[in-house]
């Protein structure tokens, strides 16, 4: 009889292996986070978004010191992928998603309009940042540049709009790029301020109306929630 009984247990603890390794699974895997970007302008467009989460030892920029050649053209030309690909060769990322691939084609974020992404983070010592080229500029962007992500709930940040400094303001149509002017990307040649900086938005002295497309920061509002 007793050793029945211990055969039957033996039996229940193998059968209930499955369902905790489920458990255990999904309540201490890494945790996942929905991002929610809202573009708060009256009419500047995003470019695809450039999301990731990382180590805090790493940034998409530091403010007064030269744009990297990825986020110059990023700011520019809207290009996500030279960005993403130079954040993930110092093997510090964590996760990354683009807006790109959720938005119809053309993937751009209107003003008024949402979008949401998923990615995952990790348990301890991580950081969130977003970019995305703010049409039509000549090489501003909209950006949060390692924020923390919230253990439980949601949290609220606002974006700032910036400038790359790395191609002059002038507000000409044939050096910028997207719907609106459908001009060219990026510049090959020197020009700009040299370094990033908050962006002081439209003033007319080109093509582009003030009253249209100028702005206020921040930009955009994000809602990062934790799923899991």
């Amino acid at each position: 009889m007793l050793k029945t009984l211990s055969r039957l247990a033996a039996l229940c603890v193998i059968v209930a292996l499955p369902a905790q390794a489920d458990y255990y699974g999904k309540y201490y895997g890494n945790p996942v986070y929905e991002v929610t970007i809202t573009n708060i302008t009256k009419s500047v467009r995003f470019t695809p978004i450039l999301v990731a989460t990382h180590r805090p030892s790493i940034s998409f920029f530091e403010l007064g010191a030269p744009a990297s050649d990825e986020l110059a053209l990023m700011a520019e030309d809207g290009a996500t992928g030279p960005l993403a690909e130079a954040l993930a060769a110092t093997g510090k990322v964590i996760d990354t998603a683009n807006s790109a691939d959720v938005l119809p084609a053309p993937p751009l974020l209107g003003a008024g309009e949402s979008v949401t992404v998923t990615l995952e983070g990790a348990n301890r010592r991580v950081r969130l940042s977003m970019a995305a080229m703010l049409l039509p500029t000549n090489d501003s962007f909209m950006a949060l540049n390692g924020v923390s992500l919230p253990r439980r709930g949601s949290r609220v940040y606002y974006a700032l709009g910036y400038d790359a400094g790395s191609e002059p303001n002038d507000e000409f149509c044939m050096d910028i790029p997207g719907p609106t002017c459908g001009g060219v990307g990026a510049s090959p040649e020197a020009g700009g301020e040299g370094h990033v900086h908050i962006a002081n938005g439209i003033h007319g002295g080109a093509d582009l109306n003030p009253s249209v497309y100028d702005w206020r920061n921040p930009v955009a509002r994000i809602v990062v929630k934790r799923v899991r």
